[in-house]
């Protein structure tokens, strides 16, 4: 019996959780970014296991568990949508990383970045011409990748073309 209760007590968030509707409504849809994207994303940024990686908009979770899972660093991701929360954290379990991985039901715009050594993001222009002010903002050295959409008032350091997707890096300058 006392099994049960604790089967069931441990279900109870996960259930809630995948119940649950967004806050608000999502500025963009999910479209999940390519394994190997990801990982090109994390590679251009120069992740190591000294760094946080915060995925904006993490959706099943894949970035901030390939950062921790091959190359060993902190992976945050902020969602806003509950259930992709819950399919990330299904995803760290499986994965094995669910001891580097925090996932964070949460808006974009308002999340606490402070943590982060590395931002990631695979967002609209608008919504990227939105945040530039925040991620300028950033700790000095902090790295930006961003699949596909730049912001606007920010050149990149750098521009990496995969196949048909272009990677954009940016340092916080000091």
């Amino acid at each position: 019996m006392a099994a049960r209760l604790f089967v069931a007590f441990c279900l109870l968030p996960s259930a809630f959780l995948w119940a649950q509707r967004p806050a608000r409504t999502p500025d963009i849809h999910f479209t999940p970014t390519r394994h190997m994207i990801a990982d090109a994303m994390l590679q251009l940024a120069e992740v190591g296991p000294d760094d946080v990686v915060c995925d904006l908009g993490s959706g099943d979770g894949r970035i901030p568990i390939i950062a921790a899972q091959k190359y060993g660093a902190t992976g945050i991701g902020i969602e806003i949508d509950p259930r992709l929360v819950e399919l990330s954290w299904r995803n760290a379990n499986d994965a094995e990383v669910a001891n580097r991985v925090r996932f964070i039901v949460g808006d974009l715009f308002e999340a606490d970045l402070s943590q982060a050594t590395v931002v990631t993001a695979y967002l609209s222009p608008n919504i990227m011409k939105m945040l530039e002010p925040r991620l300028r903002a950033l700790k000095p050295g902090t790295r930006i990748v961003s699949h596909q959409f730049p912001m606007t008032g920010w050149k990149p350091d750098k521009r990496v073309q995969i196949e048909e997707s272009e990677l954009l890096l940016w340092r916080v300058p000091k």
